[in-house]
């Protein structure tokens, strides 16, 4: 949960640009805010120890938005706001500061929702993948199995994918899986006016 604040001068989303290409070195990837966290006290328990004129202690609000990008080609650095900043499990979190499991929690929360309508994986996978790996990516987001004809059938009727002519070569040829690409046109225009069934 790669955090930042906002300058005078940017608008909100131009910051989160900056301050998740700061710490990770990513540019260009899909980015959407999913809420907004302003409780009252919502830092006063973290920064009890400090005197009350201490600006963090004051009406604190964060803005949530989640980005989805390829681990491997993203390198977590330290700002000097931390003293660790690094890849974790969402299985094996650790303590968090103030609500920020909670605002994590409501960004999975917000993914999961948004899979119903939106494609994802362009940015998660490789040019080219095939169906089991797609379906693997769905499944850990959403935390399920699903189907693999199911899941077949919804993704070839999305029509967002093109089959490529050869086969993955792993092994015995008649196993070799099929392999397949976003096609990127159909994809943005996916991004841009939903899916009209969910998961």
């Amino acid at each position: 949960m790669p955090g930042g604040y906002i300058r005078k001068e940017e608008n909100i989303k131009e910051s989160a640009k900056r301050i998740l290409t700061d710490r990770t070195g990513a540019n260009e990837i899909y980015l959407q805010q999913f809420s907004v966290f302003a409780d009252a006290d919502r830092s006063e328990n973290f920064f009890k120890d400090y005197e009350d004129g201490l600006w963090n202690k004051q009406r604190f609000i964060s803005l949530g938005f989640y980005a989805l990008a390829d681990y491997e080609k993203v390198n977590p650095v330290t700002d000097v706001f931390s003293s660790l900043c690094q890849w974790v499990d969402i299985n094996e979190l650790p303590n968090m500061m103030m609500d920020h499991r909670m605002i994590l929690d409501q960004a999975l929360l917000n993914l999961r929702k948004e899979l119903n309508y939106k494609p994802i994986g362009y940015n998660l996978l490789p040019d080219e993948f095939t169906m089991p790996e797609l379906q693997r990516l769905y499944e850990i987001i959403l935390g399920k199995k699903l189907n693999r004809g199911n899941f077949y059938r919804k993704m070839m009727g999305y029509d967002i994918l093109d089959k490529m002519d050869e086969p993955r070569m792993e092994g015995k040829a008649h196993k070799a899986p099929n392999v397949y690409r976003f096609n990127v046109e159909k994809y943005n225009i996916a991004l841009q006016d939903g899916f009209k069934e969910g998961w």
